[in-house]
């Protein structure tokens, strides 16, 4: 199932999601500790807390290679991480990515 579709189909079942929130959902999915995902993608403890908790939003570059280490298409997470850094600076715009 393409991730995009996947994301949408979350979204209506559980509200919008958030970069750090699929993050979190994703590592209890796979029943890991903080430090077990942090240390699998390359991650500081610190960072991914702060990542899931919305206290540090990633850049588009940073979302693609986190992406790359989860084996998700990059175009979902960056749209994410975009459509979450316009929220923090008070943007109400929907983000649509696709990729050429």
């Amino acid at each position: 199932m393409p991730t995009k579709s996947y994301f949408e189909k979350l979204e209506k079942q559980y509200g919008p999601l958030t970069f750090g929130g699929l993050l979190r959902a994703w590592r209890e999915g796979e029943e890991m500790t903080q430090t077990a995902f942090a240390k699998r993608i390359g991650l500081s403890v610190q960072n991914l807390n702060d990542l899931e908790k919305g206290r540090r939003i990633p850049t588009p570059t940073r979302a693609a290679w986190i992406a790359k280490k989860l084996g998700l298409p990059q175009v979902g997470l960056i749209e994410l991480a975009i459509r979450d850094s316009l929220a923090k600076e008070g943007f109400k715009y929907e983000v649509k990515l696709e990729s050429a």
